[in-house]
């Protein structure tokens, strides 16, 4: 009976905890949809604009196409930071873990936008080059989330697993990995969040998303356009980012529940 009991408050403080995500995200809907409704309070910030209002894409077209291209990024990130910290984590890849390291620390030496300008020569202007700068400036975050996440499992977890007649596999998928899952969830949550904001660079590089507005008020003089862009921006990396701190304050109670 308590148990059940426990379980529903559980579920009720998750349900409560996810008001918050919601709620960025109908302010972005708001923005997206409402963003020509606010053309009086653009036209006092820019009096002498002959538009305040960025119309050469719509808004949610915009949008659409960030969270694709953070969101590829993410993927090839994830799969790849995970699976090289879980790697240097065995017996077999220890001896790689200085030089894994130092590669993941490659992508935040360089800046995005030397990246950008790096890779639009070998592979052209367009979405391909800032999922590349992407990739390099999120896998940091994620490599040594991982690496903290899986060396701070109680080794007693994991030899009576062993004792238990569990494989070195299982005893990483059914063990290790669930243990770890909200510190390597953080680490996607940091570079997942910095990407959104990191992958308007795209703008300059022929990638449409929500950072043409933008590149656009920069060159024009526009504040308007400016404004426009990073508020969207900053609506959708704080949605995305309360989405993370539900989902990894949810996993962090069902292990203490459990």
């Amino acid at each position: 009976m308590n148990r059940k009991s426990g379980n529903n408050d559980l579920s009720n403080v998750a349900n409560v905890q996810w008001l918050l995500p919601l709620a960025w995200a109908a302010l972005l809907a708001a923005g997206i949809i409402g963003m020509p409704l606010l053309e009086s309070l653009f036209r006092w910030i820019e009096p002498d604009a002959r538009q305040v209002v960025y119309a050469r894409a719509a808004f949610y077209e915009l949008l659409g196409r960030h969270v694709l291209v953070v969101g590829v990024a993410a993927v090839v990130t994830i799969i790849a930071g995970v699976a090289a910290g879980v790697a240097v984590t065995r017996e077999r890849g220890r001896d790689f873990l200085p030089l894994i390291g130092q590669l993941a620390s490659l992508g935040q030496t360089f800046p995005p936008v030397a990246v950008l300008a790096l890779a639009v020569p070998v592979l052209g202007f367009g979405t391909l080059p800032i999922i590349v700068a992407l990739m390099l400036y999120g896998l940091l975050p994620i490599v040594r989330n991982t690496l903290a996440g899986i060396n701070d499992v109680d080794p007693t977890f994991k030899q009576s697993a062993l004792a238990m007649g569990m494989t070195p596999w299982q005893v990483l998928r059914q063990v290790e990995l669930p243990l770890a899952a909200p510190v390597i969830l953080a680490g996607v949550r940091t570079s997942v969040t910095i990407n959104i904001a990191t992958a308007a660079l795209g703008a300059t590089v022929g990638a449409s998303n929500l950072g043409d507005p933008i590149i656009a008020g920069i060159v024009n003089g526009n504040v308007a356009y400016v404004l426009q862009g990073a508020l969207l921006i900053a609506l959708l990396a704080l949605c995305v980012d309360s989405a993370f701190n539900v989902y990894q304050q949810t996993l962090r109670q069902r292990l203490s529940a459990s």
